[in-house]
């Protein structure tokens, strides 16, 4: 029964929502729909929630450099800039931290942003990734309520624990990715001794139209190094801006930072039948059955002549495809294909794309998009602005087009059956992964923050750190002085039976 003097989500216009975490979707695998206006108008408003700062990756830095293939995988992909070995592509990339706003701390425990914009001869790819493999949510619908955890209070303006363990608690799927953030992982030495990972899944096809789906994996050439909280917290107060001046002084002194770059192949049969969905982006795809294979080498040679003309108004969009490279029925990434550019165009303009650190080096841009603020191009001259034309203007060519993906299934918003998968690979990350020091440091950064939440939610949030490993609910439960008991009690039951039990 429904209780009538609960209040009702709605929409801007008041219509009434009637499901707020699951995008709608195709049936099987689940493309997401335009046609879901609720989910549009979330993402649409979040992304012109802040000016002139980025929404999310405010802080940050960035550098030039470029991309040489070293292994051969034609066999995968038709894509220009991976068709030979010792062929090099230009390429800028910015590193950002997720959370903060431009003025905060290099060194704040947050994800860090890995973003790669490749000048190919086909015209622009983006890489829009980060440091880890995986992330807090797998629907797009949710990021616009996740980040707002992440900001500030809408009252008190300062950063509010309950609010993010609150939603952290409330997310089961957010486990894995929490795990990391608050391991050692989660607060980076430097960028240069930084991994980055699609976490995405995208689609390779080759010349003959097949199609297999693919992971990016950067490992830093000067191997994974991190602080731990209490170096973290210092440099916070004695040199917030430690990592951006770390890289431009590296590259100025001629000691250019390197990533070797490889690549996680999944056919499309096993991706029917993988042990989970392949698409989910909390999930890591298992080196043992997808082991890494080498493609190329990345390096960072030359800095920026003015930050403000090329980190601060470089656009990343993780739609921007070249061929052989597609996208994937990834909840999180489809909603970033709209989101991306979206924000790109209320931040820097609907002519975003002609501002030269964007801009296309093949010299490639030949459209009928015309007119906007600030475009600076010849705007098609007198040529036509329209198609269908017989004026000798630019056409489709069908040599281009995407492998066709087969999908069934009814469209609705699909929720996504909680179970126990979400808590296996934070459970094997804490157990096989880290160390004993890795694991004391864990609970230690944990419990220094999620301390500072009501006692109900720490409560919730602890059930769900002994789902994923009996130890580490435990030692969180002691270091909080939390009832054992009542976590155990809270664990066995199914998720919405915790958060009634828990409510207040």
């Amino acid at each position: 029964m429904v209780d009538s003097n609960k209040k009702k989500l709605t929409t801007n216009f008041g219509v009434p929502v009637a499901d707020d975490q699951n995008s709608i979707t195709t049936g099987s695998p689940h493309y997401t729909l335009l046609s879901d206006t609720h989910l549009i108008e979330k993402l649409a408003h979040f992304d012109r929630e802040r000016i002139p700062e980025r929404v999310v990756h405010a802080k940050g830095t960035g550098a030039h450099g470029y991309f040489e293939v070293t292994h051969d995988i034609t066999q995968f992909t038709r894509a220009d800039f991976l068709s030979q070995i010792g062929k090099k592509t230009d390429l800028f990339v910015r590193f950002s931290t997720v959370g903060g706003e431009k003025g905060s701390a290099d060194s704040a425990r947050d994800p860090r942003g890995f973003a790669v914009k490749f000048y190919t001869d086909e015209g622009n790819y983006d890489m829009v990734g980060n440091n880890t493999p995986v992330f807090f949510i797998r629907d797009a619908i949710k990021f616009p309520d996740f980040i707002h955890t992440q900001k500030r209070h809408p009252a008190k303006h300062t950063k509010d624990p309950d609010m993010m363990w609150d939603f952290l608690s409330l997310t089961p799927e957010s486990i894995h990715q929490v795990t990391i953030l608050f391991s050692d992982r989660g607060t980076p030495k430097s960028f240069r001794h930084m991994d980055g990972h699609s976490s995405h899944t995208y689609m390779f096809y080759n010349q003959a139209g097949e199609h297999c789906w693919f992971k990016w994996h950067f490992k830093a050439d000067l191997g994974f190094q991190t602080l731990t909280d209490a170096e973290a917290t210092e440099l916070a107060g004695t040199d917030p801006d430690r990592a951006t001046k770390d890289l431009y002084d590296s590259i100025e002194a001629g000691e250019y930072p390197s990533w070797t770059v490889y690549v996680q192949i999944m056919t499309a049969d096993d991706a029917k039948n993988y042990k989970f969905d392949p698409f989910d982006i909390t999930k890591v795809w298992y080196h043992a059955d997808y082991p890494l294979i080498p493609v190329g080498k990345m390096v960072l040679n030359r800095n920026p002549e003015n930050f403000f003309a090329e980190v601060e108004q470089v656009a990343f969009a993780p739609g921007n495809f070249v061929p052989g490279i597609g996208v994937s029925p990834d909840k999180m990434l489809l909603g970033r294909l709209f989101s991306y550019p979206d924000t790109q165009r209320h931040r820097l303009g609907a002519n975003f794309h002609q501002i030269p650190i964007n801009a296309s080096k093949a010299g490639l841009t030949n459209n009928y998009q015309r007119d906007g603020v600030m475009n600076i191009d010849g705007n098609g001259g007198a040529g036509p602005n329209y198609y269908p034309n017989s004026f000798d203007g630019p056409e489709p060519d069908a040599q281009y087009a995407v492998p066709a993906i087969d999908v069934t299934g009814l469209v609705d918003r699909h929720p996504f059956v909680l179970s126990d998968v979400d808590f296996v690979q934070a459970g094997e990350l804490y157990r096989r992964v880290m160390s004993d020091a890795d694991r004391s440091n864990l609970i230690s950064n944990i419990c220094g923050n999620l301390g500072q939440a009501q006692r109900r939610i720490q409560l919730r949030q602890t059930a769900l750190f002994y789902k994923a490993d009996e130890d580490y609910g435990k030692r969180v439960a002691k270091t909080l002085g939390l009832d054992l008991t009542e976590v155990k009690n809270l664990a066995a039951m199914s998720q919405e039976e915790r958060v009634k039990a828990t409510m207040s």
